[in-house]
């Protein structure tokens, strides 16, 4: 038996899923804002569950990832490795690493999990010059979304394969999953354009920026091409603007185009997943499933359904990463995707830029 907690810290909100003994105990939806200004509401919801009854794991907030190490183990230098900024860089989800501070000073049994550019699974040619193939938020909706197929299907997580479409409140990932195991990734920096993120830039739009900020990877998505930084997604899918419908095709096409590059290194895929905010918008998943047959893509596109309300599918993954960790059912689960066998760090694979070049811009010595 193990009673373990999984966090998601997205954009929008931050979740939180907790498992006892396999059965679900914690469903929390917290908003971003409220909860990483202040890391105590987080820390007060894990205090509550672990009064209740000790807490066997808890699979924190891991950004980039790290190789599997305890809370209370982190450096400085694993801080910046795992959330990719300097102390004092303005833009993307702030609060986290003040988060991750008071965990790691907590008494609680915290740990951080892998990304994709971490996972032996992965060949070390597809990582040439890559650093986010999927942040460890991915790797845990990935993980719900074998957990699911193979339950679904009644088989072992090795006879399972699909590409899974996290479609967030900001970014768009996609990853390829072969034979239940992780075999590459499109993280949301890299992949397809996202709802409030531009996803991979042109390098020569890069070139014109002259400097680009974490701000910059949040920004220029679906809701800044339909003119509409806050509108929600409901409001650009209706298409009522010539912006919106622009903002609206390029975002399907985007999506549809990541799955079918990852389409040919997991050739036995027979579906795409679709998790994330969006993956409940209306048409989202007709439209997609319209766009990938007329790709010539038969896959069949479901939703992860999950077992939790609230907490969103990344979370649910993280409680069932944590659990197979601490020796419950998930354990096989965790086995088959090699998150033991993490290692590197997310600059292991640079050669257009020099690692010791980006160790000195994050801070690292």
């Amino acid at each position: 038996m193990s009673r373990v907690v999984g966090i998601d810290p997205g954009t929008v909100s931050v979740d939180i899923c907790g498992l006892d003994d396999g059965a679900l105990f914690l469903d929390r939806s917290l908003a971003t804002s409220d909860a990483l200004a202040d890391p105590r509401a987080i820390l007060d919801v894990l205090d509550a569950a672990h009064r209740a009854a000790p807490l066997d794991l808890v699979a924190g907030p891991s950004g980039y990832g790290l190789p599997l190490i305890r809370a209370q183990a982190l450096t400085d230098n694993d801080l910046r490795l795992a959330y990719l900024a300097p102390e004092g860089e303005a833009g993307g989800i702030g609060g986290l690493r003040a988060l991750m501070r008071a965990l790691r000073a907590s008494p609680l049994p915290v740990v951080l999990t892998p990304g994709v550019v971490h996972l032996a699974s992965v060949p070390a040619h597809r990582k040439v010059n890559r650093v986010d193939m999927g942040t460890a938020d991915k790797v845990c909706a990935a993980a719900l979304a074998v957990h699911e197929e193979a339950g679904r299907r009644g088989c072992a997580h090795r006879d399972v394969s699909f590409i899974l479409l996290e479609l967030g409140g900001a970014f768009t990932a996609a990853i390829a999953v072969e034979r239940g195991c992780i075999v590459d990734g499109l993280g949301g920096t890299s992949g397809p354009l996202g709802a409030r993120a531009a996803g991979a830039l042109d390098g020569e739009v890069a070139y014109l920026a002259g400097t680009i900020s974490k701000r910059m990877l949040f920004s220029g998505g679906a809701s800044a091409i339909a003119g509409e930084p806050d509108a929600s997604p409901e409001s650009i899918a209706s298409g009522a603007t010539p912006r919106a419908r622009l903002a609206w095709e390029a975002y399907l096409e985007s999506a549809v185009k990541a799955v079918a590059a990852l389409a040919a290194v997991a050739p036995s895929a027979s579906g795409v997943l679709l998790s994330g905010r969006l993956a409940s918008a209306a048409g989202v998943r007709d439209a997609l499933a319209a766009r990938l047959a007329a790709a010539r893509i038969g896959a069949a596109v479901r939703p992860l359904t999950g077992f939790a309300r609230a907490a969103k599918a990344a979370a649910q993954g993280a409680a069932l990463v944590a659990d197979g960790l601490a020796g419950g059912r998930a354990a096989p689960l965790v086995d088959a995707l090699g998150i033991r066998d993490a290692s590197g760090t997310v600059l292991d694979h640079l050669h257009v830029v020099d690692p010791a070049a980006a160790r000195a811009r994050l801070g690292i010595v």
